[in-house]
C-alpha cells in the first residue's frame, strides 16, 4: 500500500498528515479553518486519497501558518508515499468547471517543483478565510511534494466556487498522476531512469 505519516511540530503549529494513495477519497480533515478543512475534503474526495489531517496552529494570530504548515506536511507525506515512483502515470490534467467558474490544472509529478498561479479571487475574504492563502497552500504543497503544477482560472466571479474549482481541479490532475500505469507499472516514467 501507497501510504505516508508526516508530523510536523514548529512554535507555530503542529500537524499530524496521514495519506493512502490507493484509498477511496475517505477524509477526516480538522485544521480549525471551515473553508480550509472544506476544501482539504474536496481534495480529498476528488483525488481518491484517503486523507487525515489534524493542525493545532497559532489561529489567535491568523490562518496563515496553519494553511502554509499543511501544504508543507501534505506535499512531504505526498512524496514519501510515492517512493521512487515507479509504475505512476506521472502527468495529470483536469479542466473542471463549477458553476461560473472554470479553471484548469496541469501537473507533474517530476521532482522539480513549480507553481504557474493564474488565479484572480475577486474578493480578499471567503467567510473569515483569506483568499491569498489558497494560493499560499499550493505553493507550499507543490514545492515539497516536488510538483510542477500550473492552475489557471479561465472564467470566474465567485471567490468560493473559484477556489472550490482550483482544488477540485487539483484533486482530479493528481488522481490521474498517481495512478499505475497497466501498462508500465515496473518502470520509472522518466527516460533518465530516476525522479
Amino acid at each position: 500500500m501507497r501510504s505516508a505519516e508526516i508530523t510536523r511540530d514548529t512554535a507555530e503549529t503542529k500537524i499530524r498528515v496521514r495519506i493512502n494513495l490507493d484509498g477511496t477519497g475517505s477524509y477526516d480533515n480538522r485544521t480549525g479553518i471551515g473553508f480550509f478543512d472544506h476544501m482539504l475534503d474536496q481534495l480529498a474526495r476528488h483525488s481518491l486519497i484517503d486523507m487525515e489531517i489534524t493542525c493545532e496552529g497559532d489561529l489567535h494570530i491568523d490562518d496563515h501558518h496553519s494553511v502554509e504548515d499543511t501544504g508543507i506536511a501534505l506535499g512531504q507525506a505526498l512524496a514519501k508515499a510515492l517512493g521512487d515512483k515507479r509504475g505512476i502515470k506521472r502527468y495529470g490534467a483536469c479542466l473542471l468547471p463549477m458553476d461560473d467558474a472554470l479553471v484548469r490544472a496541469a501537473l507533474d509529478l517530476s521532482a522539480r517543483p513549480y507553481l504557474v498561479w493564474n488565479v484572480d479571487l475577486p474578493t480578499p475574504k471567503i467567510g473569515t478565510f483569506d483568499t491569498e492563502l489558497v494560493r499560499e497552500f499550493f505553493q507550499a504543497f507543490s514545492t515539497h511534494g516536488g510538483i510542477t503544477l500550473h492552475v489557471d482560472q479561465l472564467h470566474g466571479l465567485n471567490s468560493h466556487h473559484i477556489a472550490e474549482a482550483a482544488f477540485k481541479a487539483v484533486a482530479r490532475a493528481l488522481r490521474e498522476a498517481v495512478e499505475t500505469d497497466p501498462r508500465k507499472s515496473d518502470a520509472v516514467p522518466s527516460t533518465k531512469g530516476t525522479l
